[in-house]
């Protein structure tokens, strides 16, 4: 399936979707390093939850784009359960931000990390349904038709060789027991 939201025809919200995912284990990483102790650290967590918020919003939208693109069916269904996991997790990530808002140099609390957590494993879970449908619908995907397989893989180099062109096997070496079998 081609996307109309592609840059020389790979499609833009597949590598959207690392940008958000990263910077969120990395506000995970950062208040987690707050909770311990390390206090400086709770509002660099913020700024980057903050930072990929919006980029996980940016990605979305352009997951949005590519579900109005696809046809009625099995992979429709799946992108738009992918789409919602993907909110879900925006709306959690959403939440943490707003109730830390007043407050941002402190460290989380306990609940609010854990809300972390599941949010993050929200998208991870997301990212999976992501990979499948590249693998079982080609949601995403160029066709397969369109790749040069004949340049990388010329069809002579599929046949088996001829018995005249494989090396022969090399001579025992003298006093060597001789196989058997």
């Amino acid at each position: 399936m081609q996307t109309r939201l592609n840059i020389s025809g790979h499609p833009v919200h597949p590598f959207m979707m690392t940008l958000p995912l990263a910077l969120i284990v990395c506000a995970i990483l950062f208040d987690f390093g707050a909770l311990v102790g390390l206090h400086f650290l709770s509002q660099v967590g913020y700024w980057t939850l903050v930072a990929g918020l919006f980029a996980a919003i940016l990605a979305v939208g352009a997951g949005m784009v590519d579900l109005w693109d696809l046809p009625a069916g099995a992979g429709k269904r799946r992108l738009v359960a992918y789409e919602l996991v993907n909110l879900a997790m925006v709306a959690m990530f959403a939440i943490v931000c707003l109730v830390r808002v007043e407050d941002q140099a402190s460290a989380p609390t306990g609940g609010i990390f854990l809300v972390e957590l599941l949010a993050l494993a929200t998208g991870g879970y997301g990212a999976w349904l992501g990979a499948s449908m590249v693998r079982e619908f080609r949601i995403g995907a160029e066709p397969v038709d369109d790749l040069p397989t004949d340049v990388i893989f010329p069809a002579d180099a599929r046949r088996p060789r001829p018995p005249e062109a494989r090396r022969p096997a090399p001579a025992p070496a003298p006093g060597s027991p001789t196989p058997r079998g």
